[in-house]
């Protein structure tokens, strides 16, 4: 009875060694977000200094979905200062002015300005991003996702544009877009349902392998189609047609994620195979979002997820340097041979999506535990 006892107090004092609480969660968040903020005080300047990236970049764009999701959880008025400064200096339109483009990057700051929208209900917010929209719905172009960062950078913001105004020919459109990139595009459909993982783009359409033979499936890439997924649901109601689809998906992906998630609580950036292996960052933290929305959302069995939420936090936790510096990022790339090596204290090019998917998480991790 005496062995019984210790082995159960032994076991309880284990899950409080793990346990977070909210205040926790959201004194990292504000350091890593404060780091950002402080080193880029004026959010209107170019993101590359060398290359002169206007700054709604979709990399910032990731870093303000991610603030917008901090704001949630921690309403302080700096962030909404912070973001509008940012949107106004754009005029609250695509990267670069182009209104008549078709790349799914310039479209990533819609997102952003349409849950901007939802939060001050003024118009002027997404009506010049609505433009590319019905640019893009009007040449009735759906293979233009040919890489699957795409699903991300411009799907939610199709079903933000549908809510915002009701009219579902953004949703249609954006899921006719997200079915060629699955089943067709690269001429055999960019998700391997046999493996529940997604191939990067057309040119990484099977048998694409590394080194070691293994399938060469990038951790950022199925992260960003991980993410997209989730926040797209966001905005459907469960009834809505397009919902179960998107939910069968990402169950599968869900249950694709558990066995190859690293010890460590990472997943590596090629995620079944041991090329490149060790903590990746970016990818690490969409995944973590995504499984935690799924357990508040009661689309996951929380017994069955929970150990890779904690585990993934406290790997996300070990990568954040006192002064709010995040290390193990993945820069930017096309595949797990980008931006390497990748270490816990290099800088990669651009320090702000990481944060921004860091955020998303941590947010979604309050409400859990609240």
């Amino acid at each position: 009875m005496k062995k019984l006892f210790l082995l159960i107090l032994s076991i309880l004092s284990l899950g409080g060694a793990n346990a977070q609480t909210k205040d926790e969660v959201l004194e990292l968040a504000r350091r890593a977000n404060n780091y950002f903020m402080n080193k880029w005080h004026d959010p209107t300047d170019s993101v590359d200094f060398v290359t002169g990236h206007e700054s709604n970049l979709w990399t910032r764009s990731v870093y303000y979905e991610g603030l917008l999701a901090l704001y949630d959880q921690d309403p302080q008025d700096k962030y909404m200062a912070y973001l509008d400064k940012w949107g106004n200096f754009h005029k609250w339109g695509p990267y670069r002015s182009d209104y008549d483009t078709q790349d799914a990057d310039y479209m990533c700051c819609g997102q952003v300005y349409c849950q901007r929208y939802f939060l001050d209900g003024k118009e002027d917010k997404y009506k010049n991003i609505q433009k590319v929209f019905n640019n893009q719905i009007a040449k009735n172009r759906h293979n233009a996702w040919t890489w699957i960062d795409a699903i991300q950078m411009a799907m939610p913001g199709y079903a933000m544009m549908t809510m915002a105004t009701g009219n579902r020919k953004y949703i249609n459109f954006a899921m006719k877009s997200y079915i060629w990139t699955r089943d067709t595009c690269g001429g055999k459909g960019l998700f391997n349902e046999d493996e529940g993982l997604w191939w990067r783009d057309k040119n990484f359409v099977a048998p694409y392998k590394e080194s070691d033979g293994k399938n060469c499936y990038w951790s950022r890439g199925n992260g960003w189609v991980f993410t997209a997924l989730c926040r797209v649901m966001n905005y459907l109601q469960p009834t809505d047609k397009y919902y179960n689809q998107l939910l069968g998906d990402y169950k599968h992906m869900a249950k694709a994620l558990l066995p190859i998630q690293r010890e460590d609580g990472f997943w590596n950036p090629s995620l079944v195979s041991q090329d490149f292996a060790g903590p990746e960052f970016s990818g690490t933290a969409q995944f973590f979002y995504g499984l935690v929305w799924g357990v508040n959302k009661g689309v996951l069995n929380k017994k069955t997820y929970m150990p890779a939420i904690q585990k993934a936090w406290n790997a996300l936790k070990s990568s954040i340097h006192k002064d709010g510096f995040i290390g193990y990022v993945q820069g930017s790339g096309d595949r797990p041979a980008s931006s390497q090596p990748i270490d816990y204290n290099r800088e990669p090019d651009y320090d702000d999506y990481s944060l921004g998917l860091f955020l998303m998480g941590a947010s979604e991790y309050c409400k859990m535990l609240e």
